[in-house]
């Protein structure tokens, strides 16, 4: 057996990984405090997924490529889909082993298929509506444990390990005892449909007796447009099936089956089954139906999972399925859990149980994804680690890769190293990448940001094991190299795969202009991708330094002095090579829906006219100075001043800020930029979340979008915010009395706050043990010595405690324009 194989899969937990730390804290079942659900419905459309956070709530591990749950109609079909699988509404069709979490845009996977019938009268296999189930008890969910009740009478409790997952089916007495499993079962989509997955091929094997079967699907498209992908699966049962039939049929959209064209499904006793000739893409369907004799009560199934083959997905069932007890595989995931995530933030202020699952669900979410597939890499073999399913860098560069590089750099060097590893093979770090493919990408080239983030924070230190000289070549591809065009139907403009589409222009004139898509928002994303580049090759590449800072300065081209809105005048506008602007551009709105086409992508250009985080002192200035730039911020958040439609799951509430949408994450913040005025960033940021999050299920105010919206929130709750590409965070109030926080993979940060019952604002601030008068601390000062100490005073008084130094901006410079 791959050695490889055996240690990626174990369920041992290694202190090298989660640090000494993390071990010691591991007592308590942290796990109490997680509720899966929040997020999956909707605060605008209640019992929907339209608007929801698109989580999945089933089982799963820390990065886990597995994640076990069940998938469901969707009938509001026009303006949702089932990203995750689940659905509040809709009926179950089936138990599914992969799955992503909080993404929006055509569904991915639901791939790997059991559903257990209770009769096969009035059952077509090709059409999952005549044998989808209704549920008539809400469906429990825990850290490592998902059960649903089904109107035919079965229960199914399931669990997960890293590549397989063991469910367990009770069957109600007098019924019928059926699995199906189809082979090209899929989550299907309507609200992105040139997106939409399709089953391609597959192929299907069972034993003489039918207690195993194996085999692949092969599926394409999504959100990724990902090429055909065999995915292997390996299961067994506990109990001989009394008959065990496979079954073929043409090719048809198993969602919604063309009745028009319909021929009965083929069943054969053979032991094998093939959908087609090993490289067709429009392949007959095909699956199992296994029967089971009337006396089973309770039937037990394990399933793995591989990328690269049958035998590798047997293996991963054998090693880390070696019992049939469900309780076993549960108990392995909550201490797995509890041991590398949760115990990394404890706290003794235990009075208030709502924080508590905000916290700790939010933590749970965070780490799905990616999907660690370290030793199941089918594409090139390598030492390197694998992950995949990055959806999307451009949603979680932000807040999420920065509470990874600070609180596990070892996981985070392995992400980072497997960014570098996918460029020496595919020439371009992904922005998003699901099937160990590319694309999409929304704006800019953000793995920049992820690998500069860490290599300012001291990932560049030997012992994380990063070929760094790779790692700013590949930064270097995306600064320099034009990807190909994809000829992508939302945007024909440029790539969308990878890379920047829009280089040319970037090139040529140093912004881009409205000849393609997106124009304002990735002029604002490549002048901090490839600010990004010069903070890596200020010690790397020292002879890029300059270049690439001036660059990052981009942004002040569009940048149009005499446009005015609201009564306030200078936003970034749209410009052409030719410096002539758009007549009666608005600020407030995108050129139509702020997507591939328009000026901007999921945020108004009033939104991102904020975002130049490396150059808040120019970007200050250029609105008139810290009085007038601070009235406009606070303009952003008065109710009813948003205007233009940035989606139907990207948009909460009526303010230009948009709670629900990544663009808008740092601008509450943005007061610690103003002298004395940390405490409106403390109001603001205290509202939002108190407006649009909760521990409830429609706890999110959007796509959760792979557990970015969530690592949003736990920043807000630890009293911190990271500056991206900086080895800043900028300091809010905490809304614990007390944190202990595992970082740099063997220390803890400790953070204090008196007089939480007294008010919510800053009084003093104490860093280390030195008085503290700045609205932000650096890298450094969190890991001082075995950790740093942050003890904050707080009261109700509106103290203007923060005149020292404001926040940098190390990427300040005035280009040499006016327009």
């Amino acid at each position: 057996m791959d050695t490889k194989l055996i240690t990626c899969s174990l369920l041992l937990i290694s202190p090298f990984l989660f640090g000494k730390h993390a071990l010691v804290r591991a007592q308590e079942d942290l796990t109490q405090y997680v509720n899966p659900f929040i997020g999956t419905s909707s605060q605008t459309n209640p019992g929907s997924v339209v608007g929801a956070g698109n989580i999945f709530p089933g089982a799963a591990m820390p990065f886990g490529v597995v994640k076990f749950g069940i998938d469901t109609t969707e009938f509001n079909w026009t303006n949702a889909d089932a990203n995750g699988g689940y659905t509040p509404d809709g009926y179950v069709t089936g138990l599914t082993m992969l799955h992503e979490s909080g993404t929006g845009g055509g569904p991915t996977y639901g791939l790997i298929h059991q559903m257990p019938l209770s009769t096969l009268d009035g059952v077509n296999v090709m059409n999952n509506f005549t044998y989808m189930q209704n549920r008539t008890e809400v469906d429990k969910a825990s850290v490592g444990y998902y059960k649903t009740v089904l109107a035919n009478g079965v229960t199914a409790e399931l669990s997960a390990t890293n590549h397989s997952g063991i469910v367990q089916y009770t069957y109600s007495a007098g019924t019928e005892r059926h699995i199906l499993v189809d082979v090209s079962h899929y989550l299907p989509s309507s609200s992105e449909p040139n997106k939409g997955q399709f089953y391609a091929n597959g192929y299907l094997e069972r034993s003489e007796n039918g207690t195993t079967y194996q085999g692949y699907g092969v599926h394409r498209g999504s959100f990724g447009d990902r090429p055909n992908t065999p995915i292997y699966f390996c299961a067994d049962f506990d109990i001989t099936p009394e008959e065990a039939q496979l079954w073929s049929s043409q090719y048809t959209d198993p969602f919604w089956p063309n009745n028009t064209m319909f021929r009965s499904p083929v069943f054969t006793n053979a032991t094998s089954i093939r959908g087609g000739t090993p490289l067709y893409s429009y392949a007959r369907r095909i699956g199992a139906v296994f029967t089971f004799p009337a006396s089973t009560s309770v039937l037990k199934s394990r399933i793995g999972v591989s990328f690269r083959s049958a035998a590798a997905a047997c293996e991963y069932k054998a090693l880390e399925q070696p019992t049939w007890d469900l309780n076993t595989t549960i108990a392995a995931a909550k201490t797995a859990w509890n041991t590398e995530i949760l115990s990394g933030v404890t706290t003794t202020d235990t009075s208030n149980l709502t924080r508590l699952e905000m916290l700790y669900s939010s933590l749970y979410k965070m780490h799905l994804m990616p999907s660690d597939r370290t030793g199941d890499n089918p594409n090139w073999e390598t030492s390197e680690p694998s992950y995949d399913d990055f959806f999307t860098l451009w949603d979680t560069f932000r807040c999420l890769t920065s509470y990874v590089v600070l609180t596990a750099p070892d996981r985070a060097a392995a992400i980072v190293r497997s960014l570098i590893d996918i460029w020496r093979h595919e020439r371009f770090m992904p922005d998003a990448r699901a099937g160990n493919y590319n694309g999409r990408v929304q704006g800019g080239s953000n793995a920049d940001n992820v690998l500069a983030d860490a290599y300012v924070k001291g990932l560049s230190a030997p012992e994380y094991g990063i070929n760094w000289t790779d790692g700013y070549a590949a930064m270097k591809t995306n600064a320099e190299q034009i990807p190909y065009d994809n000829w992508d139907v939302e945007d024909y403009s440029g790539s969308t795969k990878e890379g920047r589409g829009a280089l040319q222009d970037w090139l040529d004139v140093g912004f881009i202009t409205p000849n393609y898509g997106r124009s304002i928002s990735r002029t604002v994303e490549y002048g901090l991708n490839d600010f990004s580049l010069s903070q890596v090759a200020k010690v790397l590449a020292p002879e890029d330094y300059n270049k690439y800072l001036n660059r990052s300065a981009g942004w002040q081209y569009m940048w149009q002095h005499d446009l005015s809105s609201l009564n306030f005048t200078g936003f970034l506008a749209p410009l052409y090579s030719d410096f002539s602007r758009v007549g009666g551009f608005d600020p407030l709105s995108c050129n139509g829906v702020c997507s591939w086409s328009g000026y901007t992508y999921e945020g108004l250009p009033w939104e991102y006219s904020w975002t130049i985080p490396y150059d808040m002192e120019t970007l200050i200035s250029f609105m008139g100075g810290p009085t007038t730039a601070e009235q406009r911020l606070d303009t952003m958040f008065l109710p009813n001043a948003g205007g233009g439609d940035v989606g139907s799951n990207n948009a909460a509430g009526s303010a230009i800020f948009n709670p629900g949408n990544e663009p808008s994450f740092a601008t509450p913040f943005l007061y610690n930029y103003f002298s004395g005025r940390q405490w409106k960033s403390v109001n603001q940021t205290r509202a939002i979340v108190n407006q649009y999050y909760s521990n409830a299920v429609d706890g999110l105010p959007g796509n959760g979008d792979a557990g970015a919206l969530e690592s949003w929130l736990v920043w807000n709750l630890l009293g911190l915010y990271p500056v991206v590409t900086q080895p800043v965070y900028l300091l809010t109030s905490p809304w614990f009395s007390n944190l202990v926080i595992s970082v740099g993979g063997n220390k803890t940060l400790t953070i204090t706050a008196s007089g939480l019952d007294e008010g919510i604002f800053v009084q003093n601030v104490t860093v280390n043990g030195v008085p503290w008068n700045k609205s932000w601390v650096s890298h450094d000062d969190l890991l001082a010595g075995d950790g740093g100490v942050i003890e904050f005073a707080l009261g109700s008084n509106l103290t203007e405690w923060d005149t020292g130094d404001l926040p940098p901006s190390p990427g300040h410079q005035i280009v040499d324009v006016s327009n």
